[in-house]
Parts: C-alpha cells; structure tokens; sequence
C-alpha cells in the first residue's frame, strides 16, 4: 500500500465509491484497532468503537482536505471517538467487569506467562481509569502511541504546555496508585523515575505555569 493508492482511494471514496472507502478500511482497521485498544484499555466495546470510528471517517471524508496524511487523520478521528466513548459509558451502569478480546499479539508466551500478562494489562488500564480524561489521553498517546507532545496537542487542541502538564500529573497520579497494586510493581520505578525528570522541568518553567493559573498547587486538574 503507498501512499499514491490511500491517496486515490480518499479521493474516490470522497466522490461515493463504496469500493475504495472498503479498501481504506482494510488497509487502516489494524492500526485504527490498535489505537482504539490503546486509548479504551481491554472492554467489549472494541469492536463497535472501531466501526464508530470509521462511520465517522466515512461521514467527514468530505471534509479532509489532504492537509495531513489520511493516516494521521484517521488517528485523530479514532482519539475524538474514543474520548467522546468514553464520556457516554461514564453514564452506564457496568454489571461486570469486562475481559480482554485477545486484541494484542501474545509474543509467543507460554499460557502461564499470557495470563500474567493480561493480569497486567487489566490491572493497569483499572488504574488509567481513574485519571481524567484530559490527563488518561495525553498519558496514552506520548506512552503508548509514542507521539511527541507537540502532535498530541494538535490532537486534543491544546497547548503543548499543557500536554506537559497534564503528562506530568498522569504520571505522578499513576506512581501514586501503582504502590497499591503488586501486579505493577515492575513498572512503578521507570514510571516514578519519568514523573521525577518531569517535574523537574517543569519547576524549570514556573513562570508559564504560574501565567496559565497552575501554580504549584499540583492537586489541581488542569
């Protein structure tokens, strides 16, 4: 797939041809599912926001202009579904706690080795739960999806202050609750270890902060 042949299928599905739109899909739905998998943490819900996301990228074809590779696009279409998912499911009872469909690549793990795993990953994204939105999102793009803050705050429509801020308080709030959770004690050091180099920045850059009406008072919710 180049990007000569994305490019024609936008342009022809643009123009109603279901049969490029269904070439999109298949050549996207592995890194759109991915990004979902990421940005919802293990639900049954995975597949439907999947094809939430490409409903909408089907209702606002006609309103990309090209001026970012559809690839990038269709990222950020994925992140504004998830996000807006997420605020609907806030409204809903959960009866049970719903198990992981088996989306990521096991690596070739022995049975024991997989279910430790996906203890991990469960436990995990329970504790991604408990942040904001604004800082849940932030913390899985730059952690997980690897994107520079300055992308992620063209992807949320914020600041790049901002992003660092929210990253920042994601991070501590996330170290903070790990202690609590045995599971995860492998991965509370780096994560402690990344909130102290953080934070040491951004006592660096106290003025801005101060300007956007953070302060030091780290308790609040930026």
């Amino acid at each position: 797939m180049s990007t000569d042949d994305v490019d024609a299928w936008v342009e022809s599905a643009r123009r109603g041809d279901r049969t490029a739109f269904t070439k999109l899909f298949r050549a996207h739905r592995s890194l759109i599912t991915a990004v979902v998998f990421r940005m919802l943490g293990p639900t049954g819900d995975l597949e439907d926001v999947v094809q939430e996301v490409f409903i909408q990228i089907h209702k606002s074809l006609p309103d990309f202009r090209g001026q970012a590779k559809f690839t990038t696009w269709a990222h950020r279409v994925a992140v504004n579904v998830v996000l807006m998912h997420r605020r609907r499911a806030r409204s809903r009872p959960v009866l049970v706690e719903e198990e992981a469909g088996g989306h990521e690549p096991d690596a070739g793990l022995l049975p024991d080795q997989d279910l430790s795993r996906q203890r991990r990953v469960r436990a995990f994204y329970r504790l991604l739960d408990k942040l904001s939105d604004k800082k849940r999102a932030v913390f899985v793009l730059h952690e997980l999806e690897g994107m520079a803050p300055a992308d992620i705050a063209t992807e949320v429509d914020c600041p790049v202050l901002t992003v660092r801020t929210r990253l920042f308080y994601a991070r501590r709030e996330l170290a903070q609750m790990m202690h609590d959770e045995p599971a995860l004690a492998g991965l509370l050091a780096e994560l402690e270890l990344a909130a102290e180099g953080q934070e040491q920045a951004a006592d660096a850059d106290e003025p801005a902060r101060t300007a956007l009406g953070q302060g030091r008072d780290r308790r609040s919710d930026p």
